[in-house]
């Protein structure tokens, strides 16, 4: 029996399990996830991250603990993403741009323009395409997405120079996560973008490596990237949906009443977090106009136009028109 529990030991330990003594093999009451994001401590999503953790905890009794490290603590989000991949107890904030990787379609999510509030995120959850999507990124690829109610706010242009239309953002090196439909997303809205993980975005802007990044008000007043730009674009071109992603594997198998406290709470702590950084967004835009930055208003039509193209380039105007279609829009 001790071999036996000795053999068990790594398979448990990987699926955040432990052996128990007097003749039971697997514990049912002892389940943990670590969960990454690359967002510092003062951000909005890690209080919100935590307090999912705390309410999971609470249902389950303890059952089922999440420890969330902020600062990409535990590594680079593809790194992670690739653990996940292959049934590590490790968790991850990401994006549909990334997860566009494995489920082409679902990378719509992250296009130019396709939704305009956090109402219309929130109906996404009931597409059947994208229910559809997210039941492929578990069956052929490993990833279960266990909620996406996560809405960091909309993306603007971060610049020294002001920009107003796509012609101006001609020749501007702007950072973009390393992923097809955001890449495509910001060549076709003018920029040519430049793939930098988030904490090598003020070092490249000090450095000059970048012109700019499109990002979240919240963003620049946590990583004081307002020392390194001056300007504010007011494009609006992406509202970012985050998607939180564990292993497949691992979400198997958990109890299912753990599996519906990790669900359920995630979607009730995305909702909250999402209203709470509408509330934040307004006065970190107010801090940094404070601290001098200028806002500038630009032509939101030329700029909604331009986004079509990143659509035509993936081959995803289809599964775009399909999801408005959806959530009728």
């Amino acid at each position: 029996m001790a071999n036996f529990k000795k053999g068990l030991a790594p398979l448990c330990a990987a699926l955040g399990m432990s052996v128990l003594g007097s003749g039971a093999a697997l514990a049912a009451d002892s389940y943990k996830l670590r969960f990454n994001h690359v967002l510092g401590a003062s951000e909005p999503y890690h209080k919100g991250f935590q307090k999912w953790a705390e309410r999971v905890a609470e249902r389950t009794k303890g059952g089922l603990k999440i420890d969330v490290f902020h600062s990409a603590q535990l590594g680079v989000e593809e790194d992670i993403i690739e653990q996940i991949r292959q049934g590590a107890n490790v968790g991850q904030n990401t994006d549909s741009a990334r997860l566009g990787n494995y489920v082409k379609g679902i990378a719509v999510v992250n296009g130019p323009y396709l939704v305009k509030d956090m109402e219309q995120a929130f109906k996404l959850a009931e597409a059947p395409s994208m229910v559809a999507w997210q039941k492929e990124l578990a069956e052929k690829h490993g990833l279960k997405v266990v909620c996406f109610d996560w809405v960091q706010g909309l993306r603007h242009f971060f610049t020294n120079k002001e920009v107003k239309t796509p012609e101006d953002l001609k020749g501007l090196r702007i950072r973009t996560p390393p992923a097809p439909i955001w890449q495509e997303s910001i060549r076709a809205l003018g920029a040519q973008p430049v793939a930098l993980a988030f904490g090598e975005v003020y070092p490249g802007l000090q450095q000059r490596a970048i012109d700019g990044a499109e990002l979240v008000y919240p963003n620049i007043t946590a990583a004081n990237l307002n020392e390194v730009v001056k300007f504010a674009s007011e494009t609006g071109h992406i509202l970012l949906v985050n998607f939180q992603v564990v292993s497949a594997t691992w979400f198997d198998a958990l109890p299912k009443d753990f599996q519906a406290a990790l669900v359920e709470e995630c979607r009730r702590a995305g909702q909250e977090t999402s209203r709470a950084i509408q509330e934040a967004t307004d006065k970190a835009k107010a801090t940094l106009v404070g601290k001098g930055m200028t806002v500038v208003q630009v032509d939101l039509e030329a700029f909604r136009k331009a986004g079509d193209k990143a659509y035509d380039v993936l081959g995803l105007t289809e599964a775009k028109d399909k999801i408005r279609a959806e959530i009728g829009k």
